[in-house]
């Protein structure tokens, strides 16, 4: 009897693993399959590019005021938005109706984006103070272009960024406006043990290499969640792919896709730096020789953090607008949005564009 019950247990566990193993070719044949209908998607992004205005080593300014007239007034508020160093521009400028930058200056706002590029020769050698002063020498430019005060807004990484550059020049913003902008590396480590575990090797990497390649970057985020990749492209398989919907997917697919690898002693300081020493949360965090501290910044701010950003904990972003070591001037404001969405989803037009252009026009 004994003998019948472990056949029966032995037969059973093979029928299980049989499962199982059908189960998972089904899934990667479902995968692959929308990876090739991905691949083979005619939609491509067509939007002009509005002019560039300033330029230094590979960073350019784009004057997204000439997309529209309400933004070439001479009352209209010029605004400096600075995106992730990773990650290029584009997701604020997806399409013709989902373009945040074109929402603000149909709005009377003069938008100058901040286009970092790729780094060659000069910017291999860049840390994060050096991508600060450029981004103050361009500030500077708004600033005179527009013969007033500019305001700050902030993406992402390109948010961290513009909080050093205002506590450097503090009198030459009008406000500071930070959307899904990581700050307290600490805060939140769900999610980046991958991230943390392998910084030192990584950061070795790059100082070996000079950069940080965009395939490390891309798998870095594939870590945050190693499932999304299954789901996503098997979502997008069962589209209509003459839909909108699935160009739009094609559209964010390219640009999660382009982006520009980090500089060496970039990516050195965000891997150990940030998320090893959590430098910026504890108030350590050094650029031109003066500690980024928060508290001490009394520029006027927005800060938004969206509830389900699995790229930026949303606590992270959160410690920029604590009562008590945050931004001492910050209006908080909570999004039921992703990281991604916020920009970019039939949502964000009314939960974060609208909010924030309302903010910025009236500085």
């Amino acid at each position: 009897m004994a003998e019948v019950d472990a056949l029966e247990r032995r037969a059973g566990a093979g029928k299980f693993e049989a499962s199982l193993h059908r189960e998972i070719g089904r899934r990667m044949a479902r995968l692959a399959d929308g990876v090739l209908a991905y691949r083979g998607h005619p939609v491509r992004r067509m939007l002009d590019e509005p002019p560039t205005v300033w330029r230094e080593g590979e960073t350019r300014l784009l004057d997204f005021g000439a997309t529209d007239r309400a933004a070439r007034s001479r009352t209209a508020r010029a605004v400096l938005v600075v995106p992730s160093l990773i990650n290029r521009w584009e997701v604020l400028d997806l399409t013709a109706e989902k373009s945040l930058l074109r929402a603000m200056a149909a709005e009377g706002l003069r938008p100058y984006l901040v286009d970092w590029g790729t780094p060659r020769a000069e910017e291999r050698d860049f840390d994060l103070a050096a991508y600060v002063a450029r981004l103050d020498r361009a500030l500077a430019f708004v600033a005179r272009r527009a013969r007033r005060r500019p305001a700050v807004m902030g993406y992402c990484m390109g948010g961290t960024l513009s909080v050093a550059l205002a506590a450097l020049r503090p009198r030459r913003l009008a406000g500071l406006a930070l959307l899904a902008a990581p700050w307290d590396f600490h805060a939140d480590k769900t999610g980046h043990a991958f991230l943390l575990s392998t910084g030192p090797l990584l950061a070795d990497l790059a100082d070996k290499a000079g950069e940080l390649p965009v395939d490390i970057l891309q798998t870095l985020f594939w870590s945050l969640d190693p499932w999304l990749a299954m789901k996503k492209f098997g979502r997008f398989l069962g589209l209509d792919q003459r839909s909108d919907q699935a160009g739009e997917f094609v559209l964010l697919e390219d640009w999660l896709n382009g982006g520009a690898p980090l500089a060496g002693p970039v990516a050195r300081e965000c891997l150990i730096g940030w998320y090893g020493d959590n430098l910026p949360g504890t108030g350590r965090w050094i650029v031109d020789g003066r500690h980024i501290v928060p508290r001490k910044i009394n520029t006027p701010a927005l800060v938004m953090i969206p509830s389900g950003d699995r790229i930026v904990p949303p606590r992270s972003a959160a410690a920029l607008a604590d009562p008590e070591r945050g931004l001492p001037n910050a209006i908080r404001l909570e999004l039921p949005l992703g990281h991604i969405g916020m920009v970019v989803s039939s949502r964000a037009r009314e939960l974060c564009w609208r909010p924030l252009i309302d903010w910025l026009k009236a500085r």
